[in-house]
């Protein structure tokens, strides 16, 4: 568990890839910004891709502090329930699993699509879920905004099982509604 003082923002890409989101979050313009929200400490799960971050973490290494924020990095996790739950933020790509986690654990959700998918559910998904105040939408260059203007107290609650806004929206995109 972390300390009663720990307040850790929890970054996952999910099962795959997503270099554009790992990129932008290992800066130090956005690391001041979430020290600036009280945060310290940054958890990244980068998943499969190459990049490493090298900005907020001495290069070569997975673990570091800078700028007074702990900071440490790892590719996978057989689950990331125990990062999600004891994150007061979480940033995560916008598939609907890593979604939905965070939404039913109760934790603030920053989520970034990712712009390169084919059939792009993403950005469907995290508009949204953003329209409906759960979580916050932004797209990889948007972040850093995203963060700097973040109020967890802005967004509503999400209970779990209430679908009846999200069937609403997806047989609206479907035609079935007006």
């Amino acid at each position: 568990m972390p300390a009663a003082s720990e307040r850790t923002v929890f970054v996952t890409v999910g099962t795959t890839k997503f270099e554009a989101l790992v990129e932008r979050v290992d800066s130090l313009e956005l690391l001041r910004a979430l020290k600036g929200k009280g945060y310290t400490k940054l958890v990244i799960q980068k998943g499969n891709g190459a990049y490493c971050p090298s900005v907020i973490v001495p290069k070569g290494q997975t673990k570091g502090t800078t700028e007074g924020v702990d900071v440490e990095y790892f590719d996978y996790s057989p689950s990331l329930a125990t990062y999600i739950t004891s994150a007061a933020l979480v940033i995560s790509h916008a598939g609907s699993g890593s979604i939905f986690e965070t939404l039913t654990a109760g934790v603030p959700l920053i989520v970034v699509p990712n712009p390169l998918l084919m059939d792009n559910h993403q950005v469907e998904l995290g508009e949204q879920l953003a329209a409906m105040g759960h979580l916050v939408s932004a797209a990889p260059e948007q972040l850093l905004a995203a963060v700097q203007s973040f109020d967890a107290s802005r967004l509503k609650p999400y209970v779990k099982g209430s679908a009846a806004g999200m069937a609403a929206a997806i047989d609206k995109q479907l035609g079935f509604t007006p």
